[in-house]
């Protein structure tokens, strides 16, 4: 992992071995639902519900600060806390974990490399037990809102094309074919893409075992659709998880200095009245060039 260009990120199944009964340690499992977690985690592991504990539920928007507040102080953590987030599918929703941590400024957060996968894989120690901490009382930061997109900062890089825009879905997404993955709700009115944007898919950066491709394959990925870091890069996907992934990897594994993840993403991009949108396989054909 050193080759990447923040190879402190991310830890392997044997460093987290080793730092199962550290204190200093926090370890959280992030996943589609909390089934999996239930049927049995990492020792000492907590569980965040993404869909109940990191966004705001009333509000279409991501944790406020003084919500991250208190999770992490009911999860015991402290602002010198090492946070080890993973996760179902290749650390999908640990991703979005990951980057709203990184929205209010905790300093050191890393992801199980290869994730719940990878951990299974080895036959590792699980457990039922549900653990408890000691609450802190923790103090964010104020947003970093360098490293998020909104809808206006989005239009405007489709007009003058100032940014890369990543679109991180499924080649069916992309094309229009489907609106959403099967069996997830949030959704939209027209099916498509921003216009300009690049198909990406985000498991790409990942190998078959859930852990990151090398730097000099991930750098092949994205340089080969133009995405380099010549210019600023935008992710996004259908609500900002999967693009979180692709975020993490162009800022901490390749070094691109301006990285936004367009949380609003398609569910509103493809519901606004007179959105420009483009569709089809032509598109596809366009982005393999």
């Amino acid at each position: 992992m050193a080759e990447y260009a923040h190879p402190e990120v991310l830890v392997d199944t044997g460093w987290l071995l080793g730092k199962l009964s550290d204190p200093s340690v926090r370890i959280v499992e992030v996943d589609v639902d909390n089934a999996a977690y239930e049927l049995g985690h990492i020792p000492g592991a907590l569980a965040w519900n993404w869909t109940t504990q990191l966004c705001d539920t009333v509000r279409r928007d991501i944790l406020s600060k003084q919500e991250l507040e208190s999770l992490l102080s009911k999860s015991g953590v402290k602002p010198e806390t090492t946070i080890v987030l993973y996760g179902d599918n290749n650390n999908w929703f640990a991703a979005w974990a990951f980057w709203q941590l990184k929205v209010y400024g905790h300093k050191d957060v890393r992801f199980l490399n290869g994730g719940r996968k990878k951990w299974l894989a080895e036959s590792l120690e699980l457990t039922d037990e549900v653990p408890s901490y000691p609450p802190t009382q923790y103090k964010a930061q104020e947003p970093d809102l360098s490293i998020r997109a909104f809808l206006p900062q989005v239009q405007e890089a489709t007009k003058v094309r100032a940014a890369s825009l990543v679109d991180v879905r499924s080649p069916q997404e992309f094309t229009g074919e489907i609106l959403a993955p099967a069996g997830l709700p949030e959704t939209c009115q027209r099916g498509g893409h921003i216009p300009g944007a690049r198909s990406i898919p985000w498991g790409k950066a990942c190998n078959d075992d859930g852990t990151f491709k090398s730097f000099d394959e991930l750098k092949a990925v994205y340089a080969s659709e133009g995405v380099d870091g010549s210019k600023p890069a935008i992710a996004y996907c259908r609500i900002g998880e999967r693009s979180s992934h692709t975020w993490f990897v162009l800022k901490y594994l390749l070094g691109l200095q301006d990285v936004r993840n367009y949380d609003g993403s398609w569910t509103e991009w493809g519901n606004l009245v007179g959105a420009p949108v483009e569709r089809g396989a032509a598109a596809i054909a366009r982005g393999a060039n």
